[in-house]
């Protein structure tokens, strides 16, 4: 129970920052490009990349861990466990495995999205 209330607190600060960074990215940036997102996901990739590299040194435990990469990161952006996942199957050398991951995530998450958003529409 614990370990679900520090993720859940995570979770809340990390969306909290998600929205209030987006926000002052989105007013010094107004573009078509997405860059709030964009850089949000930037973000949050390369401190997922700290929290496992600590983790993997043994210089964090198991549920500070997960208060940051599941919880803060999570919430933060969703992106940045896939970019690691991605990582570890590279890093692992399976290199088919993380390019059909790429491949199927960004794929059928645009068709899950394009679903959603026609079905909703119809409605």
């Amino acid at each position: 129970m614990k370990i679900l209330l520090a993720i859940g607190l995570g979770s809340f600060i990390g969306g909290i920052c998600r929205y209030l960074l987006s926000q002052i990215i989105h007013i010094k940036t107004e573009s078509l490009f997405p860059m709030s997102t964009f850089i949000v996901n930037i973000i949050g990739s390369f401190a997922i990349g700290l929290v496992f590299a600590l983790a993997a040194k043994g210089d964090i435990s198991k549920e500070f861990q997960l208060f940051l990469a599941t919880g803060v990161l999570g919430g933060f952006t969703t992106y940045s466990a896939f970019s690691n996942e991605t990582f570890i199957l590279m890093r692992d050398g399976h290199l088919v495995f993380a390019l059909i991951y790429i491949l199927t995530s960004i794929t059928i998450g645009l068709l899950a999205t394009f679903l959603g958003y026609s079905i909703l529409k119809l409605f």
